[in-house]
Formats: C-alpha cells, sequence, structure tokens
C-alpha cells in the first residue's frame, strides 16, 4: 500500500522568497530563493498538496496594501506554474503582533482554515511545516504537523532558541523536497 504523502504547508518570507528585516514592499522586492520554486513545482508534481502560510503584518504597519500582496502571490504562483507545479492555497495574516487575531503565527488559525478545507485534521493526516523562525514551528506543531526549519532567511539565528518539541533541519527548500521526495518515492 502507498504511503500517504503528506500535506506540505510553507512559510513564505525566508523560506520561498528572500526576507527583509524593512519587510518586502513591493512585487519588484519579492525575489525567490534560488530553488525554491522548482521544489514547489516539483512537490506538487510528485502529487503533495502545498500550501503557503504567512504572515503578513506589513499589511497593519502600512507598509504595502492587500492589493501587492495578491500581486506578490500572483508572481509566485505564475513562477510555480510555469515550472508546471501549484499552489493549492495561499492563507496570510494581514495583522500587526498586537491585534490579538487567532490567525497571526505562532498561533494556528490559518492551518486551522486549510483544514477545514480539506475537510480533515492534521493530528490525523500528516502535514510537515516547513518555517525558518520558531513561531512558524509552534503554529505547525500545535496542529500536529511535523515542524522542518529551513536554515535561509532567520533559519540560522532560529535553529539555536531553545524550544520544547523536536524538529527536523534543512540548508534550504530545495534539500527539505530532495528528502521528502525521496522518501514518499
Amino acid at each position: 500500500m502507498a504511503q500517504l504523502k503528506p500535506i506540505v504547508l510553507l512559510d513564505r518570507d525566508g523560506v520561498i522568497n528572500q526576507d527583509s528585516d524593512a519587510y518586502v514592499k513591493s512585487v519588484d522586492e519579492w525575489q525567490p530563493i534560488p530553488g525554491s520554486i522548482k521544489s514547489i513545482a516539483a512537490l506538487s508534481k510528485a502529487g503533495f498538496k502545498v500550501f503557503v502560510v504567512t504572515n503578513q503584518s506589513g499589511i497593519a504597519r502600512g507598509y504595502y496594501d492587500e492589493a501587492t500582496l495578491h500581486a506578490m502571490h500572483d508572481k509566485m504562483t505564475a513562477l510555480v506554474e510555469a515550472e508546471g507545479g501549484k499552489i493549492d492555497g495561499i492563507q496570510y495574516c494581514p495583522h500587526g503582533p498586537d491585534d490579538s487575531c487567532n490567525c497571526r503565527k505562532p498561533k494556528s488559525g490559518m492551518i486551522e482554515t486549510i483544514e477545514a478545507e480539506l475537510g480533515l485534521s492534521f493530528k490525523e493526516h500528516p502535514a510537515i511545516m516547513v518555517g525558518d523562525s520558531l513561531r512558524d514551528l509552534q503554529a505547525g506543531n500545535a496542529r500536529g504537523c511535523s515542524p522542518v526549519l529551513v536554515l535561509t532567511g532567520k533559519g540560522r539565528e532560529t535553529q539555536y532558541k531553545a524550544i520544547d518539541f523536536p524538529f527536523t533541519v534543512y540548508t534550504d527548500l530545495a534539500a527539505f523536497t530532495i528528502a521528502i521526495l525521496h522518501k514518499y518515492s
């Protein structure tokens, strides 16, 4: 019997595209990390469902608007489609850290929305949360996802933060993709 493929949840800034402490505020500033687009396409073509789960407090801070965010996501989606893959969904939190929402990671509201859309629980169906920050891993872990840290973006500084659950580390999204494609081939 074939192994059930996990749902793959990806943080955006620092995992798929270059991150910036000054925020990624425009389509031109949105630049993919080498190998990330081909990685998403490879996962998709291999039958994995791929979702993006991203905090976007730059909206609440007034650095860019939702139309600009959608344009960035259109660029990302088009690049993945040009490689023959697809992104199954994008969840984003437009709130700031003090807005007391349920969607901003490390809370798991965006992941719960994906579970509801799919009609399943990641506590029962395997899922992997790939991120470069502690809050990415915490949000995924809270919903039963296997946490994976990539060392791009803020990943190198994150790996040394004491956390109370195990996680797997890969140099980047491409290294993670090679490993998971091999595991589920």
